[in-house]
């Protein structure tokens, strides 16, 4: 069962754009500066400095993501480090890390990290009362998905 107990509002968030989408992003971090300063803040290369640079965001930044930035802002979601991804990406232009991009993607999904794709679902996620809830990550070698299964089958029969 999720733990919805208070837990500190500080939230580590990982921030990318692709170039298409930088300006997106900038726009959307300058609107929402308020409640970004408030939480710890990773991005790849280009994105993070550009928050640095133009918002005075703290960023820990990672390489850029065709260079390997993807995979590990990846890496920390995998373990448990990462709890947020606000991830910009552009549909409509052909990019040659594109097996990088769905690896990030999907093991944010498997570790059931929210992930926003679009300033709207970005500022709907930011925004939210559960961002000072506690959410559970999820490990996928751990058999939680099997344990949680069983427990619900039985909050259903009892």
């Amino acid at each position: 069962m999720p733990d919805h107990a208070a837990r500190p509002a500080r939230r580590r968030i990982a921030l990318i754009a692709h170039d298409n989408k930088k300006r997106d992003m900038l726009e959307w971090a300058e609107y929402n500066l308020d409640l970004l300063a408030g939480h710890e803040l990773s991005a790849t290369a280009t994105t993070g400095h550009l928050l640095e640079q133009q918002l005075g965001l703290p960023v820990t930044c990672f390489r850029s993501g065709p260079y390997g930035g993807d995979q590990q802002i990846g890496a920390r979601i995998a373990e448990g480090e990462i709890d947020l991804l606000v991830f910009f990406w552009d549909p409509l232009e052909p990019q040659p890390h594109d097996p990088d991009v769905k690896a990030l993607l999907r093991v944010a999904v498997v570790c059931n990290i929210p992930v926003a794709c679009n300033r709207a679902t970005a500022d709907f996620m930011i925004s939210s009362p559960l961002m000072a809830r506690s959410h559970q990550g999820w490990d996928p070698a751990s058999g939680q998905a099997r344990l949680d299964q069983a427990a619900l089958r039985a909050a259903r029969a009892g």
